[in-house]
């Protein structure tokens, strides 16, 4: 499938490290303008020594203006991925609400903000575009010491098929990509444990995790041209988990 981002200005959050960073060197390939945006300014330093044609934004998901603002500065944009999340895992009986506002405050309210300011900004263009928001198989299954990232990730999940309700008329498709425990270095770390890993893998029927470039693969596909007809949908990247 011959796909092509030529003349395409693409914003990814989080793009620093993991499957983001993947993601902005894919779409530089394939010919987009990318825009970085990570708080981790050395993480955006190393990306651009690999690709200087991507530019770099430093922004905190969490200030609310002041991302919105460094989003504002480096319009417009036509193609938009919130892939920015953080992870903060304990029991149930032991969540703090420090830790409910910081996953909210990243996983949810930071995909509002960016999202409000690119569809806008498509809408005054009348040029149509494409959000992808990634989410996960936790938004659809219960993983054990993992409520407030489940539920920051049902949010995910709940407030895409409403983006894409309302921007559909306005020609924004809006979809999630839903990955498994993907082996981007941190994966690799968080997962190590071979006894943890198996207790997950089992649950697999493809009996593995997933690789960094097969979700790249589908958020690439859902930005592109070639899922023209795709809209409001939450996609799978998990080899068969949620199927079972």
């Amino acid at each position: 499938m011959n796909i092509s981002f030529e003349g395409k200005r693409v914003l990814v959050t989080g793009a620093g490290q993991g499957i983001g960073r993947d993601l902005a060197l894919r779409l530089a390939k394939y010919g987009a303008t990318v825009i970085a945006l990570s708080r981790t300014k050395k993480h955006l330093d190393t990306l651009t020594q690999e690709d200087p044609r991507i530019l770099s934004v430093v922004a905190d998901l969490r200030d609310w203006d002041a991302s919105r603002k460094a989003i504002e500065n480096v319009l417009p944009v036509d193609l938009l991925v919130n892939n920015a999340a953080i992870a903060s895992l304990s029991p149930f009986l032991d969540v703090k609400p420090e830790d409910v506002d910081l996953l909210m405050d990243v996983n949810v309210k930071g995909i509002v903000n960016a999202s409000q300011v690119v569809a806008k900004n498509i809408i005054e263009r009348k040029c149509g575009g494409s959000i992808v928001n990634v989410s996960s198989q936790a938004s659809q299954a219960a993983l054990k010491d993992h409520a407030i990232y489940c539920a920051s990730k049902g949010a995910v999940d709940a407030l895409t098929k409403v983006m894409a309700l309302e921007l559909g008329p306005r020609n924004i498709r809006v979809n999630t990509v839903n990955p498994t425990v993907v082996l981007t270095e941190m994966g690799r770390l968080g997962w190590s444990d071979p006894n943890k890993a198996q207790s997950m893998i089992s649950k697999i029927p493809l009996g593995r995790f997933a690789e960094v470039d097969e979700v790249v693969d589908a958020i690439v596909y859902l930005l592109s041209d070639k899922s023209s007809m795709v809209n409001g949908v939450a996609l799978p990247v998990d080899g068969g988990f949620l199927a079972t």
